[in-house]
């Protein structure tokens, strides 16, 4: 199971920053759009009572560049990536990649028909879905319908009878009930990603699983104010088996979250300044390191807890923050492989007359009092 989501690097006091767009930045004021770097994070999720995933990687989005297109290519990569390692042979189940609900997940999928992948996406609650249309009766005229009835997921009276219907207990969400109906596609305009294909062919109509999962309470003890709604695309339509490990597998999709925020607060993801936009992608390829370097450690560190830390249970793995408290005790008996420093003497220094050599700057051009343009070294009139 893999999960792809795209987390901000906001700079918006950057004067010099090369390449950037305007990134979300959410807050408690609200949500703002600022300039920044946007990076999109491929990670591995894995099952079990454990918020650590496995970094594969992260692609920084260009100025101009399509969300869904950095998408498939990631997809691309990773599938590629398995096959070339043997992680992933001919009649091996295909991975799973995860998405949120600000992907295209139809448009994604068309564009990785023929690969053997499947995409569960997050959807929204006021999207809408459209059955097969029905058999054309004899001798009806005209062209044949694209679409059937009508399915849209917030309105409760178009909805079709289930495929699947499936019920279960959570110690963490009450009772859990989840309802798919397959073959629902949406339908597509001329817009957008479809805006350049060809006028002598008809859209593609993209056929998936759309799963509603309704739980009687959350973590906190809240009740939900919206259902969870989630799309399925793969080789095979989803059966009764396959259904019930997607909605289970959406709920894993929230480690990286967490994962995001870990890198941030404590590995400082965002926490370095850099005008270049090449240098902040090897920063982020650096973080990434670190974090499977402490993912690597969490069975040999010790758990040095603070009080008001709970005390894991027996055989329980370590969270990457309980990890990164008692990596500096690991630290100290990894040694090193570099040799003891020799004395020896200082070395000649800088040439006698040499001078350094300032960066150069680009010029900023400013509106003087005058009203004509000057650059930064242009002094003001006195009035």
């Amino acid at each position: 199971m893999f999960g792809i989501d795209v987390t901000p690097l906001p700079r918006p006091d950057a004067v010099f920053a090369d390449s950037l767009v305007m990134v979300q930045v959410r807050g408690a004021g609200g949500d703002r759009y600022l300039p920044g770097w946007p990076l999109s994070v491929l990670v591995g999720v894995r099952w079990g009572a454990s918020s650590w995933v496995d970094a594969v990687g992260a692609r920084r989005l260009r100025p101009g560049e399509d969300h869904a297109d950095a998408t498939v290519a990631q997809i691309s990569d990773l599938l590629a990536g398995l096959a070339a390692t043997g992680k992933w042979k001919p009649g091996d189940p295909p991975p799973l990649v995860m998405l949120d609900a600000g992907y295209p997940a139809t448009d994604i999928c068309h564009a990785l028909a023929g690969q053997p992948v499947q995409v569960l996406a997050r959807v929204r609650s006021d999207r809408v879905f459209y059955a097969d249309p029905a058999p054309r009766a004899a001798g009806q005229r005209g062209a044949p319908r694209r679409h059937g009835q009508r399915f849209a997921l917030a309105v409760a009276s178009t909805h079709l009878a289930p495929d699947i219907e499936l019920t279960c207990d959570s110690p963490r969400y009450g009772k859990v009930a989840a309802r798919a109906w397959k073959g629902l596609h949406q339908a597509l305009d001329r817009s957008g990603r479809w805006a350049g294909y060809p006028r002598d062919e008809q859209l593609p109509i993209v056929k998936g699983t759309v799963i509603q999962v309704t739980v009687e309470r959350l973590p906190d003890g809240r009740r939900p104010l919206k259902d969870l709604w989630l799309w399925h695309r793969g080789p095979a339509e989803a059966d009764a088996g396959l259904a019930d490990l997607l909605w289970k597998a959406c709920l894993r999709r929230f480690d990286q979250e967490h994962f995001h925020r870990f890198c941030k607060v404590h590995l400082g993801l965002d926490a370095a300044r850099l005008a270049s936009a090449e240098a902040t992608d090897r920063w982020a390829a650096l973080v990434l390191a670190a974090y499977t370097q402490l993912r690597l450690a969490s069975a040999l560190v010790d758990d040095l807890r603070r009080p008001w830390h709970k005390k894991p249970a027996p055989g329980q793995m370590l969270s990457p923050y309980r990890v990164r408290l008692g990596v500096r005790r690991l630290r100290a008996l990894l040694g090193t492989p570099a040799r003891t420093a020799k004395t020896t003497r200082p070395g000649p220094g800088r040439p006698s007359g040499s001078k350094n050599r300032p960066k150069a700057r680009p010029v900023i051009y400013r509106k003087s009092d005058n009203g004509r343009t000057a650059d930064s070294g242009a002094t003001k009139q006195d009035p």
